[in-house]
């Protein structure tokens, strides 16, 4: 099956390498494009049946799992499709190895989730048993080696139809669980079936489609080389994690469920853009790569197209989210929900930066400058929890996206301008973000 239109496989059909590319594209965006329509509609769905109380609750649990899923992960997906690449005769050490360190991790991480909820919140019966419940999704982290294995030979189309599939049958089983009154707990479980069922499909296709579990192999040699490429990515992780969840956990400690209930509407209707910038990066990676071994001009104009792609695709975002805010929480949550609208507002415009960030983080990558990755995220990570310990008590919600907005620019562009080695970045990104430039190269290629 082919997704790219058939006008413009026409016009790049004597590019096989750019084909594989935008078909790759094609099909991520048909999955996250997918997951944006049918998933905000019945996500809105759910948020208007269980109200801003228990919605706040479900989402600051989510939040509080998603805070230790970066160390489940270990940093890992960037390191493993690249070394892929670089050397396809060892994929099965890799991905097994991977896959092993993942199970380990995955399991040290949900005793770590069980311990911190009991301290976090002794008191509260319901929050303790939604994290216990959703927190058995870090026991399958090593399913992911799947999507490593596509996404390093441009097949994404095989994760798109597991992950697909499986979401529509949850999402029919969400609107069954609405018709029939459930309680909270209940779309808790079947959040949680969602990842299994997905986890276990994967590595059947995989298995099917490439090297089969039974031939993957696990070394000490290659565990220790993953880890001292990957650390720095796994304590980058943490502290994007921060910087992204911390702000719905403080809300709901310093304020209550519900102030998370509103700052989660707003923030579902903002983040859902975020699969533009990493369904372009996952695709154009292993391009980029390739550029770096041939040509290094090639290398950075490449960098510097995908920055300019990237900030202009969220302007064209950001700017009628902010005009329209309040039409749009209205419209899809309801008044309940208005309070969302100022918070949408604000928290849009971290959308620049996330998409900015995306990008280079495939230069850090390539340049394998892991350490530079953890002190910028670092740096957000620590700007975004002062902020919204100063925020939150004055501004409640409208504080956090502040908070969010500013410690997203910190570490996606402004520590580039401090750090003489990524200088040349914060430079590139610069002219991503100014309009003329756009303009200049426009009439350029027009001439």
């Amino acid at each position: 099956m082919n997704i790219v239109p058939a006008f413009i496989r026409q016009r790049i059909v004597h590019r096989p390498n750019l084909l594989r590319i935008v078909d790759n594209i094609g099909w991520l965006f048909f999955d996250k494009i997918l997951r944006m329509g049918v998933g905000l509609l019945v996500g809105v769905w759910v948020a208007r049946y269980l109200g801003p109380q228990q919605y706040g609750l479900f989402n600051f649990s989510l939040a509080f799992v998603g805070l230790f899923a970066a160390i489940a992960g270990l940093g890992m997906q960037g390191v493993v499709v690249r070394d892929i690449v670089h050397d396809a005769e060892g994929a099965k050490v890799t991905l097994g190895t991977a896959a092993f360190l993942q199970v380990i991790s995955g399991m040290v991480t949900y005793l770590l989730i069980l311990v911190s909820i009991a301290y976090m919140r002794p008191d509260d019966t319901l929050a303790r048993s939604i994290v216990t419940v959703l927190g058995l999704m870090m026991l399958f982290e090593a399913s992911k080696i799947a999507v490593f294995w596509f996404e390093s030979q441009v097949q994404s189309k095989y994760t798109v139809w597991v992950q697909n599939g499986v979401f529509l049958v949850f999402v029919a089983i969400r609107i069954t669980l609405i018709l029939k009154h459930a309680q909270l707990m209940a779309f808790v479980w079947a959040t949680l079936g969602e990842i299994v069922i997905a986890a276990l499909i994967l590595v059947s296709v995989l298995s099917m489609r490439g090297p089969s579990l039974a031939s993957l192999r696990v070394t000490v040699e290659r565990a220790k080389s993953l880890l001292t490429d990957s650390w720095p990515l796994i304590f980058a992780a943490i502290a994007v994690t921060i910087y992204m969840k911390i702000d719905q956990i403080m809300l709901g400690q310093m304020i209550g469920d519900e102030a998370v209930g509103i700052y989660s509407a707003a923030t579902r209707i903002s983040e859902v853009w975020y699969f533009i910038p990493t369904s372009i990066a996952a695709s154009v990676f292993p391009t980029i790569l390739e550029a770096k071994k041939n040509n290094e001009s090639l290398y950075y104009a490449r960098l510097q197209k995908l920055y300019d792609l990237m900030a202009m695709i969220s302007l064209v975002v950001a700017l009628p989210m902010t005009l329209l805010s309040a039409n749009i929480v209205k419209f899809l949550f309801g008044a309940a929900y208005l309070a969302a609208a100022p918070v949408l507002t604000i928290h849009i415009w971290a959308a620049v930066f996330v998409f900015l960030g995306v990008a280079s983080s495939q230069w850090f990558l390539a340049e394998n400058k892991q350490l530079l990755t953890l002190e910028r995220t670092a740096l957000g990570a620590i700007t975004n929890i002062i902020l919204n310990c100063w925020l939150i008590p004055i501004h409640g919600a409208v504080g956090a996206a502040i908070a969010t907005v500013i410690s997203q620019a910190t570490a996606s562009w402004l520590y580039d301008g401090i750090q003489a080695k990524t200088r040349r970045m914060f430079l590139m990104k610069s002219r991503a973000m100014n309009p003329m430039n756009w303009v200049r190269t426009f009439l350029s290629r027009t001439k």
